[in-house]
């Protein structure tokens, strides 16, 4: 409904400046200054109109959606949403730290197979070496360096299956 006012005032306006023109071509001497001023003063309340409408509309807006903002139900809202993104964040940190103790729990465990391995294959490797230091007299000179350089080879490589079939091989000597 203002739109409308103001619209028509500022048609208003524009018949009266085209009416000072008409009057001025007709050379009536003081009547055009007083139509043009008429006519500025109706331009510039229509603009005027328009402005304080505008300002009222947006401060009207601006009010109510401070009242909205700061309603109860809006700050529960916004409580709700928070606590909710806060659960999530916690699940995604309870997640990657339930990864990060897995990955390092493992990481132990197969650093501790590796070792353990060794471990292994060394002391398998000091019996074979104390079972040929007991054989050597019997085995003949060629036969025993075979044997100790198999165990070496086979300590070096880290392969316990050939160094249990040493120690069987060895056994099987001793037992003959």
């Amino acid at each position: 409904m203002i739109i409308r006012i103001a619209l028509l005032l500022i048609f208003a306006a524009f018949t009266l400046f085209i009416s000072a023109d008409v009057f001025l071509l007709l050379a009536i001497p003081q009547f055009p200054d007083f139509i043009t001023q008429l006519g500025l003063a109706t331009l510039l309340s229509a603009f005027f109109l328009l402005l304080s409408t505008g300002l009222f509309v947006i401060g009207k807006l601006i009010t109510s959606s401070c009242i909205i903002y700061f309603s109860a139900r809006q700050r529960l809202q916004r409580r709700l949403l928070f606590i909710l993104a806060k659960q999530q964040q916690l699940k995604q940190l309870f997640y990657f730290k339930t990864a990060q103790i897995h990955y390092v729990t493992e990481h132990n465990r197969k650093r501790l197979l590796v070792a353990d391995n060794r471990q292994q294959i060394k002391a398998l490797s000091t019996t074979i070496s104390n079972d040929l230091k007991s054989l050597k007299q019997q085995l003949p000179k060629n036969h025993y360096l075979q044997l100790y350089k198999e165990n070496i080879q086979c300590r070096q490589q880290q392969d316990i299956e050939a160094l249990i079939q040493l120690q069987q091989k060895i056994a099987s000597i001793n037992f003959t």
